[in-house]
């Protein structure tokens, strides 16, 4: 087994994940991340059902609970700030997890975890530039100063814009893979005010936009602004620089109402703000020879679905029992994982009915009703009996045993 040697891109949440089981198991394996060092900061993130009995099993369950956001749960607004409809954690089924978390804390403890493990290899400030498969391995280039190397498997876990991905199966077969839900959302935090509780509040405006402020474990607040454009504004403003971009996002909640004058305002002192498109990854297989997908680089399911870090985590988890228990077959391993996985992703990737445009409306008398519909679910109780429409489906597979001891 310790001849077996594992290259894995991304360093975010399935790559150390997959580095702290492989390495269990005594395989070789280099993480290499084109960011310079861990990432920081993000957006807010949840892990539930499986996800968090993995992380239970890699024994960095307290030190995740240690920098959780404490959110107690998800309100939804109005202009004058009135709520329409409480969810809290408490219920069990409603919006916010147990485990709330800042994505680069939560990548921190995974990290800090796997980085000083028997066999495992961090590569900062360098990316993949080439791969070229033969009988016996993958020889790898790097962007950078890294020397070109051989590798057993490579694993592409650097999100869900994968340039390893587009490496492996080519440009076409990647951007296809890619849905586009129609929305967009930025991230990034701002001071604290008077008016930030425990409570995420969540503020429709007109136009399919929507704000939504949570607390971090800081004295700091996280903004995310969601919008679905009927142009082509924001793919243009990403081609731009982060000025550019911010002044873009700026002009189209000018006229959102509500907070939206502080959070633009701070907006433009942010240093950690960064955009995205709000999309899903839809792959017929998830290997191709050698190389194998993990996380959202294979299956997405956007942020929206409230199942991108425990799907990801999950993944990495059957990924690294897969390959552990056939590391001579891979085409076999990557089978298994992909029969292992499969269901689960298909109801991660599932999202509620009408979403994300139907909590998106487009005119004041429709946020009016969405609000009378959600404050009528708190009120009866009905979210306990809706599923996936309120609380994402995080544990609808079987979650296999595997043995990760030195061989």
């Amino acid at each position: 087994m310790s001849s077996v040697s594992v290259l894995i891109s991304g360093a975010g949440i399935a790559g150390p994940v997959l580095a702290f089981f492989l390495s269990g198991a005594g395989l070789s394996v280099t993480v290499v991340e084109r960011a310079p060092s861990p990432r920081t900061g993000g957006q807010n993130v949840d892990v539930r059902g499986h996800g968090l009995t993995i992380l239970k099993r890699m024994g960095v369950e307290e030190a995740v609970r240690a920098k959780t956001t404490h959110e107690q749960g998800l309100r939804f607004v109005d202009s004058e700030n009135a709520s329409w409809a409480d969810f809290p954690v408490g219920s069990g089924q409603g919006f916010t997890s147990e485990i709330e978390i800042m994505r680069g804390d939560l990548g921190n403890v995974l990290y800090e975890a796997s980085k000083d493990m028997p066999g495992v290899k961090y590569i900062f400030g360098d990316s993949i530039s080439a791969l070229r498969e033969d009988a016996d391995g993958v020889a790898v280039d790097f962007e950078n100063d890294t020397a070109s190397q051989r590798f057993d498997v490579v694993v592409a876990a650097d999100g869900w814009a994968s340039r390893t991905r587009k490496l492996a199966f080519g440009p076409d077969e990647s951007r296809a893979a890619v849905r586009d839900l129609g929305q967009w959302a930025a991230w990034f935090t701002i001071p604290h005010a008077p008016s930030d509780s425990d409570w995420a509040r969540w503020y429709n405006a007109p136009g399919k936009r929507m704000i939504l402020l949570r607390p971090d474990n800081s004295e700091r607040s996280r903004v995310s602004l969601w919008i679905m454009p009927k142009d082509d504004v924001l793919d243009k403003a990403l081609k731009g620089d982060m000025a550019a971009q911010k002044a873009t996002w700026a002009r189209l909640f000018a006229d959102a109402g509500w907070e939206s004058s502080r959070v633009i305002e701070a907006m433009e002192q942010a240093d950690d703000f960064y955009m995205q498109k709000i999309a899903q990854v839809k792959l017929p297989r998830w290997s191709k020879g050698r190389i194998v997908l993990a996380g959202d680089a294979g299956y997405c399911p956007s942020p929206i679905s409230g199942m991108g870090t425990s799907t990801a985590i999950v993944g990495a988890y059957c990924l690294a029992g897969e390959i552990v228990k056939n590391p001579r077959d891979l085409p076999a391993a990557f089978e298994a994982y992909e029969t292992r996985m499969g269901k689960f992703v298909i109801v991660a990737q599932k999202l509620a009915p009408g979403a994300p445009s139907m909590a998106n409306p487009d005119s004041w008398w429709a946020i009016r009703a969405l609000h009378i519909f959600l404050g009528f679910v708190a009120w009866t109780g009905l979210q306990n009996k809706m599923g996936a429409s309120f609380s994402p489906p995080s544990q609808a597979m079987e979650l296999p045993e595997y043995t990760f001891a030195r061989l």
